[in-house]
C-alpha cells in the first residue's frame, strides 16, 4: 500500500534539526554525562501551584470532552490579556484554543492557504515551519535574513519574494536567534502584507521573554488586525510545555471556521488543562517574569563570558531562551562544530544549519540548565572554539 506524497515529503530530505538531540539522548541513555543545550525545555518544570490546580480540576470532574473552541473562561482570559498588552479589541470570539502552539501553526496555515499556494517564512526558522506548510498542501518559500543585520528582516527582501504568496510566517522574539523585531521592522512587514494582500501569521510564543527592547504584536499596527493570525502558547510563558495548550487569535470569521476545523481534527484540549491555564494566567506578569528570570540571568552570564572572544561572536540576543553563536571564524560548519563538540566535550547544541541556510556557520545554545552548568558549558565552548581554530 502506498502512503500519501504529502506525508512522505514533509521535510523533503532536509534536516529537521533533531539529529544532534537524538544522538545526545542515546549517549545519555548509555550512561554518558552530557550537558544538553539543544531544546527549549525549562529546567524549573511546571510550578506546583499550577499542577495542583490541574489536579483539583480533574478531581472535580473536568476530564470529559471539553468545548472545542476552548472554555469560555480560558478564551476570556486570553482575550483580556491581549487587550491589556496590545490595546486591540479582542473577545472570546477572536480566540481558538489548540493543543499547543504547533497545532495552532498548522491550523492557521490551513485557514489561509489552499493546496498549491505559496506560504512565506523567514530564515533562520523554527525547525517545523516548512513541514507545517507542506502539511496543509502549500508550498514553502524561505526568505533569508542576515547575521550581520542581527537577523532583522528586510522589507525589500520580503517584498521581492512575495509575488503570488498567500501568507507570511514570522516569529518574534525569535527561535533560534533570540532577535526581537523592532517596530520599524514590523512596520516594514506590515507594509508588504498590505501591499501584496498577504495574511500575516505571527508566532508570539516567546512574547514574555524579552531582555532588551519591547515585544510588539504586529496585530496592533494600523489596519493589520484584519489580516493577522497570532499564535500563542502556555508552554514558554508558564513552563507548561507538556500540557499542550496554545491558541490562535484572529478575525472572528477566521476563528469561526477554525472552530469547525478543530472539530474535525483534534477535538479540543482537555478541560483540566484549560482550567490550570486560566489559573496560571491569573498569576499575572510577575509570575511570567519569575518563569523567565533564569534565562535573563544566564544571558547576562553569557554576555560576560563571550565578551572579547575572537573565535565566537554572539548575535545580540534580545529575547527567548536561546543564544545564537557565530562560529564561522573557526572554519567549521555549524554541523561539524556541534558534532565535534558533542564527541569531544559531551556538550550538545543545535547546529545553525538546522534552521536554514541563513544560520550556516552558527550554533544555537539553549539556556536551559542551571547557572553553574551553563557557565561551565559556555567556558568550554569558548575554549573548544579557540583550540580548534
Amino acid at each position: 500500500m502506498s502512503l500519501s506524497k504529502r506525508i512522505k515529503t514533509l521535510t523533503e530530505g532536509e534536516s529537521d534539526g533533531w539529529d544532534i538531540f537524538i544522538r545526545a539522548r542515546k549517549m545519555i541513555a548509555n550512561g554518558e554525562q552530557i550537558i544538553e543545550l539543544t531544546i527549549g525545555e525549562h529546567d524549573i518544570g511546571t510550578a506546583d501551584i499550577i499542577l495542583q490546580s490541574m489536579y483539583e480540576s480533574a478531581l472535580s470532574g473536568h476530564t470529559g470532552y471539553a468545548m472545542v473552541p476552548g472554555t469560555d473562561n480560558l478564551r476570556d482570559a486570553i482575550a483580556k490579556r491581549t487587550v491589556e498588552r496590545t490595546g486591540i479589541a479582542t473577545t472570546r470570539d477572536n480566540v481558538l484554543i489548540t493543543p499547543g502552539g504547533q497545532s495552532a501553526l498548522f491550523a492557521a496555515h490551513a485557514a489561509v492557504c489552499d493546496p498549491g499556494d505559496i506560504a512565506l517564512y523567514l530564515e533562520p526558522y523554527y525547525a517545523t515551519y516548512p513541514g507545517t506548510i507542506r502539511g496543509v498542501g502549500a508550498k514553502p518559500r524561505a526568505i533569508q535574513t542576515k547575521s550581520i543585520e542581527s537577523f532583522q528582516p528586510n522589507e525589500d527582501d520580503i517584498s521581492a519574494a512575495s509575488k503570488g504568496a498567500k501568507s507570511l510566517l514570522i516569529n518574534s522574539p525569535n527561535n533560534p536567534t533570540g532577535t526581537v523585531y523592532s517596530r520599524s521592522t514590523l512596520q516594514g512587514i506590515a507594509n508588504v502584507c498590505q501591499r501584496h494582500d498577504i495574511w500575516l501569521i505571527s508566532d508570539e510564543v516567546y512574547d514574555t521573554q524579552v531582555w532588551d527592547g519591547q515585544h510588539i504584536s504586529p496585530r496592533c499596527l494600523s489596519d493589520m488586525a484584519k489580516r493577522t493570525l497570532v499564535i500563542g502558547s502556555m508552554s514558554k510563558s508558564h513552563a507548561m510545555t507538556g500540557s499542550r495548550c496554545g491558541w490562535v487569535i484572529g478575525p472572528q470569521e477566521a476563528i469561526s471556521h477554525l472552530i469547525s476545523f478543530a472539530t474535525h481534527t483534534n477535538f479540543g484540549v482537555p478541560g483540566f488543562i484549560q482550567d490550570a491555564s486560566v489559573f496560571a494566567l491569573e498569576r499575572g506578569i510577575s509570575f511570567e517574569k519569575e518563569v523567565g528570570a533564569p534565562f535573563k540571568r544566564r544571558r547576562e552570564i553569557a554576555l560576560q563570558l563571550l565578551n572579547g572572544q575572537e573565535n565566537i561572536n554572539l548575535i545580540p540576543s534580545q529575547g527567548a531562551m536561546y543564544l545564537m553563536l557565530d562560529i564561522r571564524s573557526t572554519g567549521f560548519s555549524g554541523d561539524d562544530f556541534a558534532n565535534k563538540l558533542l564527541d569531544e566535550e559531551h556538550i550538545a547544541v543545535m547546529p545553525g544549519e538546522s534552521f536554514g541556510a541563513s544560520a550556516a556557520g552558527h550554533i544555537r545554545v539553549a539556556m536551559t540548565v542551571d547557572d553553574d552548568t551553563f557557565t561551565k558549558a559556555i567556558k568550554t565552548i569558548c575554549k573548544f572554539a579557540k583550540t580548534n581554530n
